[in-house]
Order: structure tokens, then C-alpha cells, then sequence
């Protein structure tokens, strides 16, 4: 029997059974059941179609993926025939894998409580298979089950896998897709139809470092082409990262001053309260460098420096950002010393909160020397960013939980108000904040009401949920939605995550060699090791406090 939810008394949502839903149009695309589907980039519904998570009992698919899924049927954004596959190892039926679903929509869904009637709708295309990852037999049985699922519910053949597991497992897993036949796209089958699509998105880490990142490239694509792949990194879902090419690109008072004659420098910083959570002898192997650097910290980079697209399409995009990363300026191991801190936290308090030494977590080396804090400068080579330093900076146990780009433009050009007496007017600040309270603040001066000419700083502060009253959907949802579409603009190309390993491959080289400067210890609830701070002051800068 179905899982049935605890019916909403409190909201009224659009009826989205399949009676209900909007025929296509004559272009095969169906009218929008939703407002809030107004100013979408690819305002269309999907293909009906699977998607398969490998992994489904893990905490991805609790926390993350189950919610998405369902916003998004919730939202219209989703045909009737859309059905969900979950295969893992653990013993289960389809109503359990069904209750496992709404616990997580239950405790995570932006969208609560759950609406009985859409939950019932999304419930009946809910399913799991039980599988050894390396069984070949599991993914014979998979194949069949998909076919089923096509003629019963008219998913036509398109599956999105979706590998909700350890990057280790995904060679053995894409090789066990691809024997089983899961992987060919619009292929004539043998009845004389074609195949479906087939896309698979995969998670952070993609590689270790730069030599296993191009093997595990060469490993997928001998199975799936790298137009089927989807790498996936959530900052690049988030409604400020993609706002950030509409600001740049769409406000002609911004546009010609991005570029080195008008910005001193810039920030980007990724802090988090939390330590490892439970996660020490994944996080004791990784670090922060691998962790956020390489992937949030540079994507971040790229789509702030990145020239304008010749469109807004998924390759001309990652063209650009890939540019980016081609012009930072390599480092030599010197460069590492002086240019990057790394800093490990000990005990201290976060938000009233007593947090124990990262060498004190379970799992985790006595005499560990895994950073838990980075903040590096770095340089690039263009003719726009010439001569302007980018300052990364991510850490765990800090003092406020943040994901913020801070430009800092160069200071006005006379001394007219110090002739007059008053103190330097603090530099001109442009702060476009991603998490937690999405929006951009500017900080520029003005005089302050009364005699004489004192000047202050002052802030005009953009919020997106109190400028739309909308509530912005997951980047889970943004993701999987374009996954499904078939638009790659957000997801990374093979050659930028190779590139990006590229880019911290001296930094990793420098570290395992002892020539890459000391390891930082910093409190928890600080802002991290005073030589972070120092990485800036030397060049007359601070960091900005989000």
C-alpha cells in the first residue's frame, strides 16, 4: 500500500494528477500549472522519465534528494509519468523505500507540511531494487525492472542515474551500467524505436588530485559520453551564484567597471560552524583544499571573473569559466608559502556551543595534519583581472556560518575631504552573499545629517526572500531539474574539473614535500589562524567580516 501523508489543512496547492495536468502544446511542450515557472531559463517540462539512485538509503537521498523531488512535483515542475528507482545494498520493499522518502520530506522539505494528494501522485511512481553495486546480475535485473517501468508508466526510455556513492565506487558502478545496456542513448533498438536518453550525475569529490581526477574522466567516458555527464556542484544552483551573470551582464551601471581598473581586489569566503559531524576519517583523508577549494571555491572564481557568453548556453558558459581557470597563475612552491595558510581548529565555542580539537574527533590522527582551514591568494592573468588579488578563504568551526563574494574597488582618486578635515573614507564594498541570507549589500559613503562634513559608510542591502516574497527552491531542485531537461550550464565539464586539480596540484605538492609553510592552529569560533589575517595586511587589506 501506498504512504499516505498527513493532509496540509493550512495550503492550497495545484492539483498535478495526471487527470489535471496541462496537455502539451503543439510543440511538445506543456503550459505552465505554476506562476512561480515564469522567468525559468528553459520554461518546459520535462520528458517523462526515471531517476535511478544508486545509494538511495544514504543521507543524500534523506536529506537532499527525496525533498527536491518532491518540490518540484509540488511546484508543476514535473510530468505525471516521472518515476524514482532506488538501488542500494540494504534490504527493503517499495513501501519502505516510499516511508524512507517522506521521513525525509517530513524533516526536510522547504515545503511543509506535505501535501497528502501530491505525495500520493509522486508516491506511485516510487520504487527500490536491492543490489550489490558490483553484481552484475543486480543491474541485469535493473534493466528489466526499467522496462517495465517504461511500458507501465510511459517513462519512454529516459533515465537519469543519479550516483548518490563514494567516488570510489563509481568506476565499478559506471562499468556495471554500461554491461547491462543502462548507458546507450538514442540508439535504434532492434523493434525499430529508439532508445531513450540516459544522463548520470555524479558528486563531489570527482578525483583526489589532478592524476586521479583524468583517470576517473577516462573511466566514465568510456562508458557514457561527456555530453551524458553530469558533475554536479550545488553552490552553482544557488539563486545568488546564477543572479550573479544577470547582475553582471544585465546592469549597465556594473558591467563596465568589472575589471582591474576600478576593483581593488576581491574576497570569497566559505565558513561553516560545524566540524567534521561525524565524518573524520573521510574529512582526515580529504581536507579543505580538496573539500571546498577545488570545487565551490574555484566554480565560485570562475563565474564571478568569467567574460561575457556569446549566449546563455550550456557551452559558450562553461567555455568562459574554463577560460578563467586557463589564465590563474600557476604557483611555485615558494608562491605556496608565502601565498597560502592552511590552520587546523582546536576547542572553542561556536554559537554557545563547546566544540572539541579536530585532532579529539572520532577517527581522526592524534597528530593529524589535515588542514580544516585554507585561505589562499591567487592571481589572474587577463586583461580584465591583471594586477587584482582573489582571496579564498573556507574553514570549518568558524565564527558565522557564510558563502560570500566581496569586491572592494580602489579608493576615490583625490584627497578632496581630507583637505577638509575628515578622516578616509572606507573603500567602496560589494558583497553578494549566498548562504544563508541570499542577497548583495553596497557599502558606499555619505555625509551624516548636521553641521560640518563627517562621512559614514552606509549599506543598501538586497534580500532576495523580502524583495520577491518567494521562497528561492533548493539548489537540489534547480540541479536535478536541468539534469532532466538535458541543460549542463551548471554542472562542471571534464576539463574544468581537471583544470581547477591543475590549478592545487603545487599546493598538495608542497604540503606532502614540508615546503608549504606550518600548519595554523586557530579556536574554535574565531575567524581562523592570525597568519590568514596576515596573508592580507601584508598588502595593506583585510578580510571582511560577512
Amino acid at each position: 500500500m501506498t504512504t499516505r501523508a498527513t493532509p496540509a489543512t493550512s495550503v492550497t496547492e495545484p492539483d498535478i494528477s495526471a487527470d489535471a495536468r496541462p496537455q502539451r502544446d503543439g510543440n511538445g511542450q506543456r503550459p505552465s500549472p505554476n506562476p512561480l515557472r515564469e522567468g525559468l531559463r528553459l520554461d518546459r517540462m520535462p520528458e517523462p522519465c526515471t531517476m535511478i539512485i544508486i545509494g538511495a538509503t544514504g543521507d543524500l537521498t534523506l536529506r537532499k534528494l527525496g525533498p527536491a523531488l518532491y518540490n518540484l512535483m509540488l511546484g508543476g515542475f514535473l510530468p505525471g509519468e516521472f518515476s524514482v528507482v532506488g538501488f542500494a545494498r540494504r534490504e527493503m520493499t517499495d513501501d519502505q523505500f516510499r516511508d524512507h522518502l517522506l521521513e525525509g520530506i517530513n524533516e526536510y522539505s522547504r515545503n511543509r507540511p506535505v501535501n497528502a494528494a501530491v505525495w500520493d501522485s509522486f508516491a506511485q511512481g516510487v520504487a527500490y531494487h536491492r543490489g550489490e553495486f558490483h553484481d552484475p546480475a543486480a543491474y541485469q535485473e535493473l534493466a528489466k525492472r526499467l522496462d517495465r517501468l517504461d511500458r507501465d508508466r510511459g517513462t519512454s526510455g529516459n533515465r537519469l542515474f543519479y550516483l548518490a556513492v563514494p567516488p570510489t565506487l563509481y568506476p565499478e558502478i559506471v562499468k556495471q551500467l554500461g554491461a547491462a545496456g543502462l548507458t546507450a542513448s538514442g540508439e535504434e533498438r532492434p523493434e525499430g524505436t529508439k532508445r531513450g536518453w540516459s544522463r548520470v550525475i555524479v558528486e563531489k569529490p570527482f578525483g583526489f588530485d589532478l592524476v586521479s581526477a583524468g583517470k576517473l574522466n577516462r573511466e566514465i567516458n568510456q562508458v557514457f559520453d561527456e555530453s551524458q555527464v553530469y558533475r554536479i556542484d550545488h553552490y552553482l544552483g544557488k539563486e545568488t551564484v546564477q543572479n550573479l551573470a544577470v547582475f553582471r551582464f544585465g546592469n549597465g551601471l556594473f558591467e563596465p567597471i568589472w575589471n582591474r581598473r576600478y576593483i581593488d581586489s576581491v574576497q570569497i569566503t566559505v565558513a561553516e560552524t560545524v566540524g567534521v559531524e561525524g565524518r573524520g576519517e573521510f574529512y582526515d583523508q580529504t581536507g579543505a583544499l580538496r573539500d571546498i577549494v577545488q570545487n565551490h571555491g574555484l566554480q565560485l572564481l570562475t563565474v564571478f571573473a568569467m567574460e561575457p557568453p556569446v549566449e546563455f548556453k550550456a557551452q559558450d558558459l562553461r567555455d568562459e569559466k574554463v577560460k578563467v581557470l586557463r589564465a590563474v597563475k600557476p604557483m611555485t612552491r615558494s608562491d605556496v608559502a608565502a601565498n597560502v595558510v592552511r590552520g587546523q581548529y582546536v576547542s572553542g565555542w561556536v554559537e554557545g556551543e563547546k566544540v572539541h580539537a579536530y585532532r579529539d574527533e572520532p577517527e581522526v590522527a592524534p597528530d593529524s595534519q589535515t588542514e580544516t582551514f585554507v585561505a589562499m591568494k591567487v592571481a589572474i592573468d587577463s586583461w580584465r583581472w591583471a594586477g587584482v588579488p582573489f582571496y579564498i578563504r573556507t574553514g570549518k568551526t568558524l565564527a558565522t556560518r557564510a558563502t560570500e563574494i566581496s569586491v572592494q574597488f580602489k579608493r576615490a582618486p583625490l584627497a578632496l575631504f581630507a583637505r577638509a578635515g575628515t578622516p578616509a573614507i572606507d573603500p567602496n564594498i560589494l558583497a553578494i552573499r549566498i548562504q544563508p541570507d541570499e542577497g548583495i549589500l553596497l557599502r558606499f559613503g555619505a555625509k551624516v545629517p548636521g553641521q560640518g562634513l563627517q562621512i559614514r559608510s552606509v549599506n543598501m542591502d538586497f534580500r532576495y526572500g523580502s524583495s520577491f516574497a518567494v521562497d528561492s527552491p533548493d539548489a537540489y531542485e534547480t540541479l536535478l531539474l536541468d539534469a532532466m531537461i538535458g541543460d549542463p550550464s551548471l554542472f562542471t565539464r571534464g576539463d574544468e574539473v581537471e583544470r581547477a586539480w591543475e590549478i592545487l596540484e603545487p599546493v598538495l605538492k608542497a604540503w606532502a614535500g614540508g615546503e608549504g609553510g606550518a600548519l595554523h592552529f586557530y579556536a574554535g569560533g574565531t575567524w581562523g589562524p592570525p597568519a590568514a589575517d596576515e596573508l592580507l595586511e601584508r598588502d595593506g587589506r583585510q578580510w571582511r567580516r560577512p
